[in-house]
């Protein structure tokens, strides 16, 4: 397989995902105090989202990019 093909699919694929699943979280504990073996933990939530518009660009380049390499083949 080509490299832009490769690297076109990749991106048209991510760019699907950032469109299918625009806000996603992540949760990070942090340690706030240990006593002897009494640890005291938070979790916070961190919440992202992903513009419409960078998902789309994302989507377009991949298409771009298999078209390039499909093209450059021949």
């Amino acid at each position: 397989m080509n490299p832009l093909v490769g690297s076109g699919v990749v991106l048209a694929l991510l760019g699907l995902l950032g469109l299918a699943v625009p806000v996603f979280s992540t949760q990070h504990t942090t340690e706030v105090a240990k006593i002897g073996d009494l640890k005291l933990q938070t979790t916070e939530r961190h919440w992202y989202s992903v513009p419409p518009l960078v998902s789309g660009g994302a989507v377009v380049l991949g298409v771009v990019l298999i078209g390039a390499g499909v093209y450059r083949k021949r």
